[in-house]
């Protein structure tokens, strides 16, 4: 059965969703939704954008959800997951709601992107209802998302951490939560917010409908499924769920060395019919380090990773998905949730370190029915990682074949121009670049670091002889500002005493910068000091 997502509903300023759209084709025989008892409303909003019959998750999803039953639902990203749970949540809601009522339903997602992405396609999907979508997470203001809940919301859409914030606090009120979704539980394990979800649970009424997503079943989720879901039914979306599916994207795989990586990195991103393209990196510093690189050889590149502050994110995702840069670098955070069309390419700049994350990874590419290229450099410390990799997947790419920049495979298979080089023709340098997109102040704690530089927790100021301002640094609201005048500190007047092998010669002593002065027996300073040398060298003079 067709797998196919809805598309992106992320909007340029991340406040005003866009409309959902349908972009992949589905089985003629698939069910309508208006089969199922949804009401008229969100049929009606769905085929507005042309969405009509249902994807293959959907089809086993929508029965036992609107039914009122707990559910876990197993399948890989780019399936269409958040209408699964998205129709029958709407559908369960009493609306219109009172000015000020507490949220009817909650859905916690793992990172802020997936957060907004699915907050978009409930406001679209539900615009007829008039359900009062609220999107919570972390990066922004406190006081404009305390404004909202107090006018009401119908859902709440955020991450762990500020939700379980703000309910502390007394502003988010969990007490009348009917439905609760978890999308992408394991991943959400694996960001280590798994004790803030059991905090929030223990928050919501026991006679909640709620409905678990995760593209794998480790301990943990499982535990946690145990303890907080009611009879569970579990569908699986895949054909074979004992191993996930990747045959849908077309894979590369090149042994290169870590000296040569940035040079081949610059042939593949040249290859013919690219589109837009994400590369991914282990860590925050190389991702940064990626992305800045292409720049200065003329590819328009944009970076997402946790050392940039949520405006930096959000202004390389809007630049991205606008087209103003092709080239997103990411940290494996970024991999889960992010639902950008028309990616073509995706590069492991780095190799995953586990199946899973391979496989969420590629996912970014081959979406919605397309499809899509994946590249994936080796070097020769990953190979054992790697080989554990293709034995979890059944990939036959256990020796990758040892791939540089000059290669002639390397071009034939991805379709790279002869004359490639290390940078891009200025020619081809069309993209208006990610300068083009403005950083949208977000009034949060991540303010200070919207171009990317951590904020530092204090200044520190010094004070002396080499004048005013000298080694101080000044950051958050004091950067920019004139420096206040501090009175400067009173010169001592240090007194020098000359000595003459150790004992002290009378009368010696001159202020510091003064001239020396002529000491008993006619011998200067500058004399003793010479004669005591000698004297320490055990030579004397003629």
């Amino acid at each position: 059965m067709t797998d196919a997502v809805v598309s992106d509903i992320e909007t340029a300023d991340q406040t005003s969703p866009a409309p959902l759209a349908a972009h992949a084709p589905v089985k003629p025989d698939s069910p309508l939704f208006s089969e199922f008892a949804v009401k008229p409303e969100i049929v009606a909003a769905l085929k507005d954008v042309g969405i009509e019959r249902t994807f293959a998750i959907q089809e086993l999803t929508l029965p036992i959800a609107l039914a009122g039953s707990d559910l876990i639902g197993q399948a890989r990203t780019g399936t269409g997951k958040t209408l699964g749970f998205g129709v029958p949540l709407l559908n369960r809601l009493q609306l219109p709601g009172d000015k000020g009522a507490p949220p009817q339903a909650l859905v916690v997602a793992p990172t802020r992107e997936l957060a907004v992405q699915v907050a978009g396609d409930l406001t679209a999907a539900g615009k007829r209802l008039g359900a009062r979508v609220v999107t919570i997470y972390g990066g922004r203001a406190y006081e404009p998302q305390i404004a909202a809940l107090k006018a009401g919301a119908d859902v709440v859409v955020g991450t762990p951490g500020r939700l379980l914030d703000l309910a502390q606090q007394g502003h988010l009120n969990l007490g009348f939560v009917r439905c609760l979704v978890l999308d992408e539980a394991d991943e959400m394990l694996d960001l280590g917010f798994l004790p803030d979800i059991e905090k929030l649970l223990a928050q919501l009424p026991a006679g909640r409908q709620t409905m678990l997503f995760s593209a794998t079943m480790p301990g943990p989720i499982v535990a946690l499924a145990r303890q907080f879901l009611t009879q569970p039914v579990q569908i699986r979306a895949e054909d074979n769920a004992g191993v996930p599916a990747t045959e849908h994207v077309e894979q590369f795989v090149y042994r290169a060395h870590a000296m040569d990586k940035a040079e081949l990195l610059s042939r593949v991103l040249q290859a013919r019919n690219r589109g837009l393209t994400m590369i991914f990196t282990r860590t925050k510093r190389t991702a940064q380090k990626v992305a800045d690189d292409l720049t200065e050889r003329g590819f328009a590149a944009g970076a997402v990773h946790g050392d940039l502050g949520q405006g930096a994110r959000e202004q390389a995702l809007r630049a991205f998905r606008s087209g103003k840069v092709d080239v997103l670098v990411a940290t494996d955070v970024a991999a889960r949730g992010l639902d950008v069309d028309d990616v073509t390419h995706v590069i492991n700049y780095q190799c995953p370190e586990d199946a899973m994350t391979y496989v969420h990874r590629i996912g970014r590419t081959a979406r919605a029915g397309k499809s899509g290229t994946a590249v994936t450099l080796v070097d020769w410390d990953e190979l054992a990682k790697w080989k554990l990799i293709c034995d979890s997947l059944n990939l036959p790419f256990h020796e990758p074949s040892e791939t540089y920049s000059t290669s002639a495979h390397l071009y034939l298979e991805l379709d790279i121009p002869e004359g490639a080089k290390g940078t891009l023709p200025r020619s081809a340098r069309t993209r208006a670049g990610l300068e083009a997109e403005e950083v949208e102040d977000l009034g949060g704690s991540d303010r200070s670091r919207s171009g990317g530089s951590p904020a530092r927790g204090r200044s520190r100021r010094r004070s002396g002889a080499k004048g005013e301002g000298a080694g101080s640094s000044a950051t958050g609201s004091d950067a920019g500002a004139p420096a206040a005048e501090t009175p400067a500190k009173p010169r001592r007047n240090r007194q020098r005493r000359r000595t003459r092998a150790g004992v002290r010669v009378e009368g010696g002593a001159s202020p510091t910068g003064g001239n020396a002065t002529p000491q008993a027996g006619g011998t200067t300073a500058a004399q003793a000091d010479s004669n005591t040398a000698a004297q320490a060298d055990g030579s004397t003079a003629d």
